[in-house]
């Protein structure tokens, strides 16, 4: 029966030094886990834009490859690029309307960007008020003292 006893108040002890720990150390550790996940946003964005110059970069090598392979490229990329008027009469040039330009672009963009993940987590931003990190810290403080004043080992008596 004693030894049960025991078991529960280390259970117990263990279970609220931990909350009480936890709690402690979140509301002390909050603004640097605040810059973390910003950091990590930031890096991940600086990622994102460093593969996008590089795929850029390889399509104006690639670009710069067939004009020196072939020169009737510059002709033909010209009046697209400049916006020049076509005069052959045996041809016909479409134009294209804004809508379509607007639908293009919009399949050209990448989805998952407008689908980024937030940069500070929900629970994060909630714990960084400073109202509640004064909670978070005085709950802390008053579970380690119940942990240590409560379960603490009873004092044998022979």
């Amino acid at each position: 029966m004693l030894h049960k006893i025991i078991t529960i108040r280390t259970v117990f002890f263990v279970l609220f030094f931990a909350f009480g720990a936890a709690s402690l150390g979140l509301s002390v550790l909050c603004e640097d886990l605040y810059q973390y996940f910003q950091s990590r946003q930031l890096a991940r964005a600086a990622r994102q834009s460093l593969e996008k110059l590089k795929a850029l970069n390889d399509d104006y090598n690639m670009l710069l490859s067939q004009l020196a392979e072939d020169p009737n490229l510059i002709k033909r990329l010209a009046p697209a690029a400049i916006g020049n008027e076509q005069s052959d009469p045996n041809t016909v040039y479409p134009r294209a309307t804004a809508r379509q330009l607007a639908a293009a672009r919009r399949a050209l963009t990448d989805p998952n960007q407008q689908a980024e993940e937030p940069v500070i987590p929900g629970w994060l931003s909630r714990c960084g008020e400073p109202h509640k990190r004064l909670a978070l810290f005085i709950s802390g403080i008053a579970l380690i003292l119940i942990s240590f004043i409560c379960f603490r080992p009873a004092a044998r008596t022979v």
